[in-house]
Protein backbone atom coordinates (compact mmCIF):
# COMPACT_ATOMS: atom_id res chain seq x y z
CA UNK A 1 0.00 0.00 0.00
CA UNK A 2 2.70 2.56 0.80
CA UNK A 3 4.37 1.80 -2.54
CA UNK A 4 1.15 2.42 -4.46
CA UNK A 5 0.66 5.65 -2.53
CA UNK A 6 4.11 6.84 -3.46
CA UNK A 7 3.50 5.99 -7.10
CA UNK A 8 0.21 7.83 -7.04
CA UNK A 9 1.77 10.88 -5.47
CA UNK A 10 4.57 10.79 -8.05
CA UNK A 11 2.10 10.54 -10.90
CA UNK A 12 0.15 13.47 -9.52
CA UNK A 13 3.29 15.60 -9.16
CA UNK A 14 4.45 14.78 -12.71
CA UNK A 15 0.98 15.47 -14.03
CA UNK A 16 0.83 18.83 -12.27
CA UNK A 17 4.29 19.69 -13.59
CA UNK A 18 3.29 18.81 -17.12
CA UNK A 19 0.06 20.73 -16.72
CA UNK A 20 1.83 23.81 -15.44
CA UNK A 21 4.51 23.43 -18.13
CA UNK A 22 1.98 23.22 -20.92
CA UNK A 23 -0.30 25.80 -19.35
CA UNK A 24 2.02 28.51 -17.96
CA UNK A 25 -0.60 29.95 -15.64
CA UNK A 26 1.88 31.79 -13.44
CA UNK A 27 3.42 33.49 -16.51
CA UNK A 28 -0.03 34.42 -17.74
CA UNK A 29 -0.90 35.91 -14.35
CA UNK A 30 2.34 37.92 -14.36
CA UNK A 31 1.52 39.30 -17.79
CA UNK A 32 -1.99 40.25 -16.71
CA UNK A 33 -0.75 42.15 -13.67
CA UNK A 34 1.90 43.88 -15.81
CA UNK A 35 -0.68 45.27 -18.18
CA UNK A 36 0.13 42.92 -21.05
CA UNK A 37 -2.85 41.18 -22.60
CA UNK A 38 -1.78 37.69 -23.66
CA UNK A 39 -4.09 34.77 -24.29
CA UNK A 40 -3.32 31.67 -22.24
CA UNK A 41 -3.87 29.41 -25.22
CA UNK A 42 -1.36 31.49 -27.19
CA UNK A 43 1.22 30.71 -24.53
CA UNK A 44 0.29 27.03 -24.74
CA UNK A 45 0.72 26.94 -28.50
CA UNK A 46 4.13 28.61 -28.15
CA UNK A 47 5.35 25.42 -26.46
CA UNK A 48 4.48 23.41 -29.55
CA UNK A 49 6.16 25.99 -31.82
CA UNK A 50 9.32 25.76 -29.69
CA UNK A 51 9.09 29.39 -28.67
CA UNK A 52 9.87 30.18 -25.00
CA UNK A 53 6.78 31.93 -23.56
CA UNK A 54 8.84 33.46 -20.77
CA UNK A 55 11.03 35.36 -23.24
CA UNK A 56 8.04 36.64 -25.20
CA UNK A 57 6.18 37.76 -22.06
CA UNK A 58 9.31 39.38 -20.62
CA UNK A 59 9.88 41.31 -23.88
CA UNK A 60 6.24 42.39 -23.97
CA UNK A 61 6.41 43.62 -20.38
CA UNK A 62 9.62 45.61 -21.08
CA UNK A 63 8.08 47.23 -24.15
CA UNK A 64 4.83 48.03 -22.33
CA UNK A 65 6.55 49.56 -19.31
CA UNK A 66 8.81 51.67 -21.58
CA UNK A 67 5.88 52.90 -23.60
CA UNK A 68 6.96 51.31 -26.89
CA UNK A 69 3.78 51.08 -29.00
CA UNK A 70 2.68 48.75 -31.80
CA UNK A 71 4.46 45.61 -30.62
CA UNK A 72 2.47 42.41 -30.67
CA UNK A 73 3.12 38.86 -29.53
CA UNK A 74 3.11 37.67 -33.14
CA UNK A 75 5.84 40.14 -34.07
CA UNK A 76 8.06 39.03 -31.21
CA UNK A 77 7.45 35.38 -31.94
CA UNK A 78 8.24 35.86 -35.64
CA UNK A 79 11.53 37.60 -34.86
CA UNK A 80 12.53 34.84 -32.43
CA UNK A 81 11.78 32.15 -35.01
CA UNK A 82 13.97 34.10 -37.48
CA UNK A 83 16.90 33.63 -35.05
CA UNK A 84 16.79 37.22 -33.84
CA UNK A 85 17.89 38.63 -30.48
CA UNK A 86 14.67 39.81 -28.88
CA UNK A 87 16.22 41.22 -25.72
CA UNK A 88 18.72 43.33 -27.67
CA UNK A 89 15.98 44.65 -29.98
CA UNK A 90 13.71 45.67 -27.09
CA UNK A 91 16.56 47.33 -25.19
CA UNK A 92 17.63 49.17 -28.36
CA UNK A 93 14.07 50.44 -28.88
CA UNK A 94 13.89 51.63 -25.28
CA UNK A 95 17.26 53.43 -25.53
CA UNK A 96 16.33 55.04 -28.85
CA UNK A 97 12.99 56.18 -27.44
CA UNK A 98 14.65 57.78 -24.39
CA UNK A 99 17.22 59.50 -26.64
CA UNK A 100 14.53 60.77 -29.06
CA UNK A 101 16.00 58.76 -31.94
CA UNK A 102 13.82 57.63 -34.81
CA UNK A 103 13.79 53.84 -34.64
CA UNK A 104 10.83 51.50 -34.93
CA UNK A 105 10.49 47.77 -34.38
CA UNK A 106 10.77 46.94 -38.07
CA UNK A 107 14.06 48.82 -38.48
CA UNK A 108 15.46 47.37 -35.27
CA UNK A 109 14.68 43.80 -36.30
CA UNK A 110 16.10 44.40 -39.78
CA UNK A 111 19.37 45.67 -38.25
CA UNK A 112 19.48 42.68 -35.91
CA UNK A 113 18.82 40.13 -38.65
CA UNK A 114 21.43 41.81 -40.88
CA UNK A 115 24.10 40.65 -38.45
CA UNK A 116 24.76 43.97 -36.75
CA UNK A 117 24.54 44.58 -33.03
CA UNK A 118 21.46 46.79 -32.87
CA UNK A 119 22.00 47.69 -29.23
CA UNK A 120 25.60 48.73 -29.89
CA UNK A 121 24.47 50.72 -32.95
CA UNK A 122 22.01 52.71 -30.84
CA UNK A 123 24.72 53.29 -28.21
CA UNK A 124 27.08 54.64 -30.88
CA UNK A 125 24.30 56.85 -32.21
CA UNK A 126 23.70 58.25 -28.72
CA UNK A 127 27.39 58.47 -27.79
CA UNK A 128 29.65 59.19 -30.82
CA UNK A 129 33.06 57.60 -30.91
CA UNK A 130 36.35 58.34 -32.63
CA UNK A 131 37.72 56.45 -35.63
CA UNK A 132 41.51 56.37 -35.83
CA UNK A 133 42.70 56.88 -39.40
CA UNK A 134 46.20 55.51 -40.16
CA UNK A 135 48.96 57.99 -41.02
CA UNK A 136 48.31 59.50 -44.47
CA UNK A 137 51.20 60.44 -46.75
CA UNK A 138 50.66 63.08 -49.44
CA UNK A 139 52.78 65.45 -51.54
CA UNK A 140 52.08 69.15 -52.12
CA UNK A 141 52.62 70.91 -55.44
CA UNK A 142 56.11 72.09 -54.42
CA UNK A 143 57.20 68.47 -53.99
CA UNK A 144 57.34 68.30 -50.18
CA UNK A 145 55.97 65.14 -48.56
CA UNK A 146 53.58 65.61 -45.63
CA UNK A 147 52.46 62.91 -43.21
CA UNK A 148 49.08 63.66 -41.61
CA UNK A 149 47.36 61.91 -38.71
CA UNK A 150 43.56 62.34 -38.60
CA UNK A 151 40.85 61.52 -36.09
CA UNK A 152 37.25 61.16 -37.29
CA UNK A 153 34.32 61.46 -34.88
CA UNK A 154 31.27 59.53 -36.10
CA UNK A 155 27.96 58.26 -34.88
CA UNK A 156 25.63 55.60 -36.23
CA UNK A 157 23.13 56.50 -38.92
CA UNK A 158 20.24 54.23 -37.97
CA UNK A 159 18.38 54.91 -41.21
CA UNK A 160 21.29 53.61 -43.33
CA UNK A 161 22.63 50.99 -40.96
CA UNK A 162 21.20 48.20 -43.13
CA UNK A 163 23.08 48.16 -46.44
CA UNK A 164 25.40 51.04 -45.52
CA UNK A 165 29.19 50.88 -45.81
CA UNK A 166 31.28 50.29 -42.73
CA UNK A 167 34.08 51.96 -40.85
CA UNK A 168 36.79 51.02 -43.35
CA UNK A 169 34.99 53.00 -46.06
CA UNK A 170 35.03 56.08 -43.82
CA UNK A 171 38.78 55.69 -43.31
CA UNK A 172 39.44 55.26 -47.03
CA UNK A 173 37.33 58.29 -48.01
CA UNK A 174 38.91 60.53 -45.37
CA UNK A 175 42.39 59.47 -46.49
CA UNK A 176 41.46 60.19 -50.11
CA UNK A 177 40.13 63.64 -49.20
CA UNK A 178 43.25 64.56 -47.23
CA UNK A 179 45.55 63.41 -50.03
CA UNK A 180 43.55 65.46 -52.54
CA UNK A 181 43.61 68.59 -50.36
CA UNK A 182 47.36 68.42 -49.70
CA UNK A 183 48.01 67.76 -53.38
CA UNK A 184 46.13 70.95 -54.30
CA UNK A 185 48.27 73.14 -51.99
CA UNK A 186 50.87 75.19 -53.83
CA UNK A 187 53.18 75.11 -50.81
CA UNK A 188 53.52 72.78 -47.85
CA UNK A 189 53.80 75.83 -45.59
CA UNK A 190 50.15 76.67 -46.25
CA UNK A 191 49.07 73.25 -44.96
CA UNK A 192 51.25 73.60 -41.87
CA UNK A 193 49.78 77.02 -41.16
CA UNK A 194 46.16 76.05 -41.89
CA UNK A 195 45.50 72.41 -40.99
CA UNK A 196 41.83 73.22 -40.48
CA UNK A 197 41.51 73.84 -44.22
CA UNK A 198 41.89 70.08 -44.70
CA UNK A 199 39.06 69.29 -42.28
CA UNK A 200 36.78 71.92 -43.76
CA UNK A 201 37.18 70.81 -47.37
CA UNK A 202 36.99 67.11 -46.56
CA UNK A 203 33.76 67.59 -44.60
CA UNK A 204 32.23 69.53 -47.48
CA UNK A 205 32.68 66.52 -49.80
CA UNK A 206 30.00 64.49 -48.00
CA UNK A 207 32.19 61.48 -47.29
CA UNK A 208 29.54 59.76 -45.17
CA UNK A 209 27.10 59.33 -48.08
CA UNK A 210 25.98 55.73 -48.41
CA UNK A 211 27.62 54.67 -45.14
CA UNK A 212 26.22 53.50 -41.83
CA UNK A 213 27.76 56.49 -40.05
CA UNK A 214 27.42 60.23 -39.87
CA UNK A 215 30.69 62.18 -39.71
CA UNK A 216 30.58 64.85 -37.02
CA UNK A 217 34.12 66.18 -37.27
CA UNK A 218 37.53 65.50 -38.80
CA UNK A 219 40.46 66.61 -36.69
CA UNK A 220 44.05 66.75 -37.93
CA UNK A 221 46.00 65.57 -34.91
CA UNK A 222 49.50 65.95 -36.35
CA UNK A 223 51.34 66.86 -39.56
CA UNK A 224 54.99 65.94 -40.10
CA UNK A 225 57.30 66.89 -42.96
CA UNK A 226 58.70 63.96 -44.88
CA UNK A 227 61.10 63.84 -47.80
CA UNK A 228 61.56 66.34 -50.60
CA UNK A 229 59.96 64.22 -53.27
CA UNK A 230 60.23 66.99 -55.90
CA UNK A 231 64.01 67.24 -55.63
CA UNK A 232 64.35 63.47 -55.56
CA UNK A 233 62.30 63.22 -58.74
CA UNK A 234 64.42 65.94 -60.37
CA UNK A 235 67.60 64.13 -59.35
CA UNK A 236 66.23 60.88 -60.73
CA UNK A 237 65.19 62.64 -63.94
CA UNK A 238 68.64 64.25 -64.27
CA UNK A 239 70.29 60.87 -63.70
CA UNK A 240 68.04 59.34 -66.32
CA UNK A 241 68.82 62.16 -68.79
CA UNK A 242 72.55 61.74 -68.08
CA UNK A 243 72.32 58.02 -68.70
CA UNK A 244 70.46 58.66 -71.96
CA UNK A 245 73.07 61.22 -73.05
CA UNK A 246 75.90 58.81 -72.21
CA UNK A 247 74.16 56.08 -74.14
CA UNK A 248 73.73 58.35 -77.17
CA UNK A 249 77.38 59.52 -76.93
CA UNK A 250 78.52 55.91 -76.72
CA UNK A 251 76.36 55.14 -79.72
CA UNK A 252 77.96 58.00 -81.70
CA UNK A 253 81.45 56.90 -80.63
CA UNK A 254 80.72 53.35 -81.70
CA UNK A 255 79.44 54.61 -85.05
CA UNK A 256 82.59 56.73 -85.51
CA UNK A 257 84.81 53.75 -84.68
CA UNK A 258 82.84 51.60 -87.09
CA UNK A 259 83.16 54.25 -89.84
CA UNK A 260 86.90 54.50 -89.17
CA UNK A 261 87.31 50.76 -89.44
CA UNK A 262 85.25 50.79 -92.62
CA UNK A 263 87.48 53.50 -94.16
CA UNK A 264 90.61 51.55 -93.16
CA UNK A 265 89.14 48.48 -94.82
CA UNK A 266 88.42 50.50 -97.97
CA UNK A 267 92.01 51.83 -98.02
CA UNK A 268 93.36 48.31 -97.71
CA UNK A 269 91.03 47.22 -100.49
CA UNK A 270 92.24 50.07 -102.72
CA UNK A 271 95.87 49.20 -101.99
CA UNK A 272 95.17 45.61 -102.87
CA UNK A 273 93.66 46.70 -106.15
CA UNK A 274 96.74 48.88 -106.89
CA UNK A 275 99.08 46.00 -106.11
CA UNK A 276 97.00 43.73 -108.33
CA UNK A 277 97.15 46.28 -111.13
CA UNK A 278 100.95 46.68 -110.73
CA UNK A 279 101.33 42.91 -110.88
CA UNK A 280 99.54 42.89 -114.23
CA UNK A 281 101.99 45.43 -115.83
CA UNK A 282 104.91 42.99 -116.48
CA UNK A 283 102.53 40.49 -117.99
CA UNK A 284 101.12 43.19 -120.23
CA UNK A 285 104.62 44.31 -121.34
CA UNK A 286 105.69 40.79 -122.11
CA UNK A 287 102.54 40.20 -124.12
CA UNK A 288 103.19 43.44 -126.01
CA UNK A 289 106.74 42.38 -126.82
CA UNK A 290 105.57 39.03 -128.04
CA UNK A 291 102.93 40.49 -130.28
CA UNK A 292 105.22 43.25 -131.51
CA UNK A 293 102.83 45.95 -130.49
CA UNK A 294 105.42 47.64 -128.40
CA UNK A 295 108.04 47.77 -131.33
CA UNK A 296 105.53 48.96 -133.89
CA UNK A 297 104.64 51.81 -131.79
CA UNK A 298 108.27 53.18 -131.66
CA UNK A 299 109.93 55.22 -134.54
CA UNK A 300 113.58 54.10 -134.52
CA UNK A 301 114.59 56.44 -137.37
CA UNK A 302 114.09 59.47 -135.27
CA UNK A 303 116.41 58.08 -132.67
CA UNK A 304 119.27 56.93 -135.14
CA UNK A 305 121.80 59.46 -136.50
CA UNK A 306 121.67 60.29 -140.24
CA UNK A 307 124.18 58.50 -142.56
CA UNK A 308 126.81 60.62 -144.34
CA UNK A 309 126.48 60.82 -148.13
CA UNK A 310 129.38 59.07 -149.91
CA UNK A 311 128.57 60.83 -153.14
CA UNK A 312 129.25 64.23 -151.74
CA UNK A 313 132.67 63.15 -150.54
CA UNK A 314 133.65 61.98 -153.91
Amino acid sequence: MPVQLLITIGVIIVGLWLLLYIFPISLWITAQFSGVRVNLMTLVFMRFRKVPPGLIVKSMILAAKAGIPDISVEMLETHYLAKGNLVAVIKALIMADKANLKLDFKQATAIDLAGRDVLDAVKVSVTPYMVLVPAITAVSMDGIQLIAVARVTVRSNLQQLVGGAGEETIKARVAQGIISRIGMATSYKFILENPESISRQVLENGLDAGTAFQILSIDIADIDIGQNIGSMLQIDQASADLSIAKAKAEERRAMAVANEQEMIARIQEARAKVILAEAQIPAALSGAFRTGNLVAGIDFKKDQPAKKSTTAKK
